[in-house]
Protein backbone atom coordinates (compact mmCIF):
# COMPACT_ATOMS: atom_id res chain seq x y z
CA UNK A 1 0.00 0.00 0.00
CA UNK A 2 1.38 3.44 -0.98
CA UNK A 3 2.37 6.05 1.58
CA UNK A 4 -0.31 8.41 0.26
CA UNK A 5 -3.06 5.88 0.98
CA UNK A 6 -1.68 5.21 4.43
CA UNK A 7 -1.64 8.94 5.12
CA UNK A 8 -5.26 9.27 4.00
CA UNK A 9 -6.39 6.32 6.12
CA UNK A 10 -4.62 7.84 9.11
CA UNK A 11 -6.26 11.22 8.55
CA UNK A 12 -9.69 9.59 8.14
CA UNK A 13 -9.42 8.34 11.73
CA UNK A 14 -9.34 11.96 12.93
CA UNK A 15 -12.31 13.32 10.95
CA UNK A 16 -15.42 13.46 13.11
CA UNK A 17 -17.89 12.87 10.28
CA UNK A 18 -16.23 9.58 9.23
CA UNK A 19 -17.21 6.19 10.67
CA UNK A 20 -15.12 3.09 9.97
CA UNK A 21 -16.42 -0.05 11.66
CA UNK A 22 -14.81 -3.42 10.80
CA UNK A 23 -17.29 -6.28 10.58
CA UNK A 24 -15.90 -7.98 13.68
CA UNK A 25 -16.53 -4.83 15.70
CA UNK A 26 -20.07 -4.58 14.34
CA UNK A 27 -20.71 -8.17 15.34
CA UNK A 28 -19.43 -7.58 18.85
CA UNK A 29 -20.68 -4.08 19.65
CA UNK A 30 -23.22 -3.07 17.03
CA UNK A 31 -23.20 0.45 15.61
CA UNK A 32 -24.09 3.04 18.30
CA UNK A 33 -25.75 5.52 15.93
CA UNK A 34 -28.12 2.95 14.41
CA UNK A 35 -31.56 4.43 14.98
CA UNK A 36 -30.02 7.56 16.51
CA UNK A 37 -28.42 9.40 13.60
CA UNK A 38 -30.76 12.36 13.93
CA UNK A 39 -30.66 12.87 17.71
CA UNK A 40 -27.08 11.80 18.45
CA UNK A 41 -25.09 12.94 15.39
CA UNK A 42 -26.99 15.48 13.28
CA UNK A 43 -28.94 16.90 16.24
CA UNK A 44 -32.02 17.63 14.13
CA UNK A 45 -35.09 15.86 12.77
CA UNK A 46 -34.31 16.46 9.09
CA UNK A 47 -34.60 13.73 6.41
CA UNK A 48 -31.63 11.40 5.91
CA UNK A 49 -30.31 10.83 2.38
CA UNK A 50 -27.74 8.15 1.48
CA UNK A 51 -25.28 8.19 -1.43
CA UNK A 52 -24.35 4.56 -2.10
CA UNK A 53 -20.96 3.81 -3.63
CA UNK A 54 -20.15 7.46 -3.03
CA UNK A 55 -16.54 7.31 -4.28
CA UNK A 56 -15.07 10.76 -3.76
CA UNK A 57 -18.33 11.92 -2.16
CA UNK A 58 -19.16 14.64 -4.69
CA UNK A 59 -22.90 14.16 -4.34
CA UNK A 60 -22.93 13.89 -0.56
CA UNK A 61 -20.87 17.08 -0.16
CA UNK A 62 -22.55 18.94 -3.02
CA UNK A 63 -26.05 18.17 -1.77
CA UNK A 64 -25.16 18.97 1.84
CA UNK A 65 -24.01 22.43 0.80
CA UNK A 66 -27.15 23.09 -1.23
CA UNK A 67 -29.70 21.62 1.18
CA UNK A 68 -28.98 22.44 4.83
CA UNK A 69 -32.46 21.13 5.73
CA UNK A 70 -31.43 17.54 4.91
CA UNK A 71 -28.75 15.18 6.25
CA UNK A 72 -26.48 13.34 3.81
CA UNK A 73 -24.40 10.21 4.36
CA UNK A 74 -21.96 8.78 1.81
CA UNK A 75 -21.39 5.01 1.87
CA UNK A 76 -18.38 3.30 0.29
CA UNK A 77 -15.85 0.61 1.11
CA UNK A 78 -12.90 2.43 -0.48
CA UNK A 79 -11.55 4.84 2.11
CA UNK A 80 -8.86 6.45 -0.05
CA UNK A 81 -11.55 7.81 -2.39
CA UNK A 82 -13.89 8.78 0.44
CA UNK A 83 -11.09 10.84 1.98
CA UNK A 84 -11.68 13.55 -0.67
CA UNK A 85 -15.29 14.17 0.33
CA UNK A 86 -14.61 13.77 4.03
CA UNK A 87 -11.84 16.39 4.07
CA UNK A 88 -13.96 18.75 1.96
CA UNK A 89 -16.88 18.41 4.37
CA UNK A 90 -14.56 19.07 7.30
CA UNK A 91 -12.88 22.07 5.68
CA UNK A 92 -16.23 23.56 4.62
CA UNK A 93 -17.58 23.12 8.13
CA UNK A 94 -20.60 21.15 6.91
CA UNK A 95 -22.56 19.70 9.83
CA UNK A 96 -25.16 17.83 7.77
CA UNK A 97 -22.88 15.32 6.06
CA UNK A 98 -21.18 12.10 7.20
CA UNK A 99 -19.37 9.15 5.65
CA UNK A 100 -19.50 5.46 6.53
CA UNK A 101 -16.87 3.06 5.25
CA UNK A 102 -18.60 -0.28 4.80
CA UNK A 103 -20.15 -2.67 2.29
CA UNK A 104 -23.59 -1.67 1.03
CA UNK A 105 -24.93 -5.10 2.01
CA UNK A 106 -24.41 -4.07 5.64
CA UNK A 107 -26.73 -1.03 5.55
CA UNK A 108 -29.18 -2.55 8.08
CA UNK A 109 -26.30 -2.76 10.56
CA UNK A 110 -25.90 1.03 10.41
CA UNK A 111 -29.49 2.24 9.95
CA UNK A 112 -32.70 1.25 11.69
CA UNK A 113 -35.95 0.45 9.90
CA UNK A 114 -37.45 3.59 8.38
CA UNK A 115 -34.48 5.79 9.33
CA UNK A 116 -33.59 6.72 5.73
CA UNK A 117 -35.73 8.87 3.41
CA UNK A 118 -33.85 8.79 0.10
CA UNK A 119 -31.12 6.78 -1.60
CA UNK A 120 -28.88 8.04 -4.41
CA UNK A 121 -26.98 5.56 -6.59
CA UNK A 122 -24.49 7.50 -8.70
CA UNK A 123 -22.56 5.84 -11.53
CA UNK A 124 -22.26 2.31 -10.11
CA UNK A 125 -20.69 -0.65 -11.88
CA UNK A 126 -23.53 -1.94 -14.12
CA UNK A 127 -22.64 -5.56 -13.29
CA UNK A 128 -23.81 -6.78 -16.69
CA UNK A 129 -23.13 -10.44 -15.92
CA UNK A 130 -24.32 -10.67 -12.33
CA UNK A 131 -27.82 -9.40 -11.61
CA UNK A 132 -27.47 -10.02 -7.87
CA UNK A 133 -24.64 -7.49 -7.73
CA UNK A 134 -26.54 -4.71 -9.52
CA UNK A 135 -27.37 -1.98 -7.02
CA UNK A 136 -30.81 -1.59 -8.64
CA UNK A 137 -31.69 -5.30 -8.63
CA UNK A 138 -34.69 -6.54 -6.66
CA UNK A 139 -32.24 -8.12 -4.22
CA UNK A 140 -30.96 -4.66 -3.33
CA UNK A 141 -34.46 -3.17 -3.40
CA UNK A 142 -35.38 -5.59 -0.60
CA UNK A 143 -32.26 -4.50 1.28
CA UNK A 144 -33.14 -0.81 0.88
CA UNK A 145 -36.62 -1.54 2.19
CA UNK A 146 -35.04 -2.52 5.50
CA UNK A 147 -33.88 1.07 6.10
CA UNK A 148 -36.17 3.26 3.97
CA UNK A 149 -39.23 5.14 5.17
CA UNK A 150 -42.06 2.55 5.00
CA UNK A 151 -44.49 5.04 3.47
CA UNK A 152 -42.32 5.16 0.38
CA UNK A 153 -38.70 6.24 0.29
CA UNK A 154 -37.25 7.55 -2.96
CA UNK A 155 -34.46 5.85 -4.92
CA UNK A 156 -32.44 7.77 -7.53
CA UNK A 157 -30.17 6.29 -10.19
CA UNK A 158 -27.83 8.43 -12.25
CA UNK A 159 -25.74 6.47 -14.75
CA UNK A 160 -23.81 6.58 -18.01
CA UNK A 161 -24.62 2.91 -18.70
CA UNK A 162 -27.36 2.16 -21.28
CA UNK A 163 -27.40 -1.41 -19.95
CA UNK A 164 -28.03 -0.47 -16.31
CA UNK A 165 -30.51 2.26 -17.24
CA UNK A 166 -32.50 -0.14 -19.46
CA UNK A 167 -32.44 -2.86 -16.81
CA UNK A 168 -33.50 -0.48 -14.03
CA UNK A 169 -36.31 1.02 -16.10
CA UNK A 170 -37.54 -2.51 -16.84
CA UNK A 171 -37.32 -3.50 -13.16
CA UNK A 172 -39.29 -0.43 -12.09
CA UNK A 173 -41.92 -0.88 -14.81
CA UNK A 174 -42.27 -4.64 -14.25
CA UNK A 175 -42.96 -4.09 -10.56
CA UNK A 176 -45.24 -1.06 -11.14
CA UNK A 177 -43.16 1.17 -8.87
CA UNK A 178 -44.25 4.83 -9.12
CA UNK A 179 -41.77 6.76 -11.29
CA UNK A 180 -40.97 10.36 -10.47
CA UNK A 181 -38.55 11.18 -13.32
CA UNK A 182 -37.20 9.03 -16.16
CA UNK A 183 -34.90 10.31 -18.93
CA UNK A 184 -32.22 8.73 -21.10
CA UNK A 185 -30.54 12.10 -21.81
CA UNK A 186 -30.57 14.18 -18.65
CA UNK A 187 -28.80 17.31 -19.86
CA UNK A 188 -31.04 17.62 -22.91
CA UNK A 189 -34.26 16.74 -21.10
CA UNK A 190 -35.20 20.06 -19.55
CA UNK A 191 -35.45 18.49 -16.08
CA UNK A 192 -31.96 19.35 -14.81
CA UNK A 193 -32.20 20.87 -11.34
CA UNK A 194 -29.74 22.13 -8.76
CA UNK A 195 -29.55 18.55 -7.49
CA UNK A 196 -29.14 16.78 -10.81
CA UNK A 197 -26.61 19.32 -12.05
CA UNK A 198 -23.92 18.11 -9.64
CA UNK A 199 -21.31 16.28 -11.75
CA UNK A 200 -19.17 13.55 -10.24
CA UNK A 201 -15.59 12.79 -11.26
CA UNK A 202 -16.71 9.88 -13.44
CA UNK A 203 -19.65 11.79 -14.88
CA UNK A 204 -17.25 14.39 -16.25
CA UNK A 205 -15.41 11.57 -18.01
CA UNK A 206 -18.59 10.26 -19.64
CA UNK A 207 -19.67 13.72 -20.76
CA UNK A 208 -16.21 14.40 -22.21
CA UNK A 209 -16.64 11.28 -24.33
CA UNK A 210 -19.97 12.52 -25.65
CA UNK A 211 -22.03 9.97 -23.72
CA UNK A 212 -25.50 10.89 -22.49
CA UNK A 213 -26.37 10.68 -18.81
CA UNK A 214 -29.44 8.70 -17.81
CA UNK A 215 -31.53 9.34 -14.72
CA UNK A 216 -34.49 7.61 -13.15
CA UNK A 217 -36.09 8.01 -9.71
CA UNK A 218 -38.92 6.04 -8.19
CA UNK A 219 -40.85 5.45 -4.98
CA UNK A 220 -40.04 2.20 -3.15
CA UNK A 221 -42.77 1.20 -0.72
CA UNK A 222 -42.60 -1.79 1.63
CA UNK A 223 -45.58 -3.74 0.29
CA UNK A 224 -45.26 -4.23 -3.47
CA UNK A 225 -44.03 -7.78 -4.28
CA UNK A 226 -40.86 -7.57 -6.34
CA UNK A 227 -39.82 -9.83 -9.23
CA UNK A 228 -36.87 -9.66 -11.61
CA UNK A 229 -37.88 -8.57 -15.13
CA UNK A 230 -37.45 -11.11 -17.92
CA UNK A 231 -35.64 -8.93 -20.41
CA UNK A 232 -32.65 -9.28 -22.72
CA UNK A 233 -30.43 -6.20 -22.85
CA UNK A 234 -27.56 -5.43 -25.19
CA UNK A 235 -24.34 -5.05 -23.16
CA UNK A 236 -22.45 -1.78 -23.04
CA UNK A 237 -19.58 -1.84 -25.51
CA UNK A 238 -17.41 1.03 -24.25
CA UNK A 239 -14.81 1.15 -21.52
CA UNK A 240 -13.94 3.91 -19.06
CA UNK A 241 -10.87 6.12 -19.28
CA UNK A 242 -7.84 5.21 -17.27
CA UNK A 243 -8.10 6.72 -13.80
CA UNK A 244 -7.15 10.38 -13.77
CA UNK A 245 -7.62 10.89 -17.50
CA UNK A 246 -10.33 13.31 -18.57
Amino acid sequence: MGKNKLKKFSEMETIECVFQYPFARLEQEGFPLRGHWRDSFFHNENPIVLELGCGKGEYAVGLAGRFPDKNFIGIDIKGARMWTGATQARDLGLKNVAFVRTHIELLPRFFAEGEVDEIWITFPDPQMKKVRKRLTSTRFMELYREVLNPTGGIVHLKTDSPFLYTYTSAMVCHNALPVKVNTDDLYNSGVVSDILGIKTFYEQQWLARGLSIKYISWVLDHDTPLDEPDVEIEPDTYRSFHRGEL
